[in-house]
């Protein structure tokens, strides 16, 4: 199993700064490649630079009341939501439809839905089929 994980690129776990203006206030954004590639993709599907949807993704949160204190993991996460919607098939990563037009509160209700059957497949195996 490990080999999975310990034979990729090790590019990819390489950490990359990258200096950028939120709000007319230079930051630097430090995380691995594979995050930076992941923001790239995310990026494009909505035509924006990688700076652009950073911005975007930091003033949209603090909209919502979100506490921006470890924002570089909020953006990991962000990666891992995309990737994953992408393996639940709720989006398709070889499209190029950007992720603004999607309806998010039913992609995040049925991730939500999945997340409970997941935790009760987890609480109860036998009753899911999972001995």
């Amino acid at each position: 199993m490990c080999q999975l994980f310990i034979g990729a690129d090790s590019d990819l776990w390489r950490s990359r700064t990258k200096s950028l203006r939120i709000d007319g206030v230079a930051t630097s954004i430090r995380i691995e490649d594979f995050f930076w590639q992941t923001l790239d993709e995310i990026a494009n599907r909505d035509d924006m630079t990688v700076n652009q949807l950073i911005t975007r993704l930091y003033f949209e949160a603090i909209d919502e009341g979100h506490d921006m204190g470890n924002f570089t993991s909020f953006l990991r996460v962000c990666c891992a939501r995309f990737l994953s919607l992408a393996a639940d098939q709720e989006i398709d990563r070889s499209a190029q439809t950007p992720l603004s037009g999607l309806n998010a509160p039913d992609l995040l209700s049925r991730e939500a839905a999945r997340a409970d059957a997941r935790h009760a497949a987890r609480q109860n195996p036998r009753r899911s089929g999972l001995n």
